[in-house]
């Protein structure tokens, strides 16, 4: 079997939401013949009581070295100034954007539809294989 490549991956989250990012983690993760490094600082590893331009540059070191950001939609309504952000930095770093939408959901925020360069639904295949397609 050839090698697979290393993805090398910002997933968009909120501490608040941290479920829904553990989940993609984990899909990621389980996923098969799908090599990955996860750029996105989890919970766990949450920063120190930062001032609001210590974080942007923060966010803007875990962007600069990744293939690609996945924003996950259900979370945009809740943090869309921080999202934006990030997705406004993954766009003037040249960075493609993969929007998943949540189960169930039959929309997705139109900040994320726009921006966007494939929008997948939540299931390892889908992901995966946007993932694939916007990378290489």
């Amino acid at each position: 079997m050839p090698t697979l490549y290393r993805y090398k991956l910002f997933i968009s989250h909120a501490w608040n939401y941290a479920e829904d990012y553990k989940r993609m983690v984990k899909l990621l993760d389980d996923a098969p013949n799908f090599i990955h490094s996860n750029f996105s600082v989890p919970e766990d590893r949450a920063f120190a009581r930062m001032s609001k331009s210590e974080l942007e540059e923060e966010i803007r070191q875990q962007i600069r070295p990744v293939d690609a950001v996945i924003i996950l939609g259900g979370m945009y309504v809740a943090y869309s100034d921080w999202i934006q952000f990030e997705i406004d930095y993954a766009k003037l770093t040249n960075k493609p954007v993969l929007g998943v939408q949540p189960w169930g959901a039959e929309r997705m925020p139109q900040a994320v539809t726009l921006a966007a360069n494939k929008i997948v639904g939540w299931n390892t295949s889908t992901i995966v294989a946007g993932i694939r397609e916007i990378v290489l």
